[in-house]
């Protein structure tokens, strides 16, 4: 079951480069994956997640515009200002830049996992089913939180009522 509903995730491949997004979307594809959306203009992005709403990004770092740092500041903007701030939504970054730094500034900004291009794509493919099992348990757990709170309300009526 978990892995029919992995197969169903959104996923959206934000990179400047046509080339990078063939090659990510004949992955996902090739892996079984419906549901895949991309674009290349970073400027996009924001409007983009609030309508299609993934459930993983692919987020390249390096693109003009607006880079992929600025990309997840503003998502983090975002989720604080929305009505669901508590949404996990999981930021793969595939970049050429290699160097720590890079790696600290995108782990910070709100990234989950980190490759550098060019990736392998046996890798990628394992990193993506890591943070959608990741997304998927994180929302199975969040629906049963809510699903318990009910019936503690439930119950606190029943025993009012039981002392009254």
């Amino acid at each position: 079951m978990i892995e029919h509903n992995l197969k169903n995730a959104k996923i959206l491949i934000i990179d400047d480069l046509e080339s990078n997004i063939d090659v990510l979307r004949g992955l996902l594809e090739m892996e079984g994956y419906t549901d895949i959306e991309s674009i290349t203009d970073s400027r996009k992005a924001i409007e983009t997640v609030n309508t299609y709403d993934p459930d993983l990004i692919l987020l390249d770092l390096m693109m003009p515009y607006v880079d992929g740092y600025e990309v997840m500041e503003k998502l983090k903007e975002e989720r604080l200002k929305s009505l669901t701030p508590s949404k996990f939504l999981p930021i793969l970054v595939l970049t050429a830049d290699i160097t720590t730094q890079a790696k600290h500034k995108a782990l910070r900004a709100g990234a989950k996992d980190f490759l550098s291009k060019p990736f392998d794509l046996i890798e990628v493919s394992y990193r993506i089913k890591n943070l959608l099992e990741t997304q998927y348990l994180y929302q199975q757990l969040k629906s049963r939180n809510v699903v318990l709170e009910e019936k503690v309300i439930e119950f606190l009526k029943i025993m009012d009522d039981w002392y009254k």
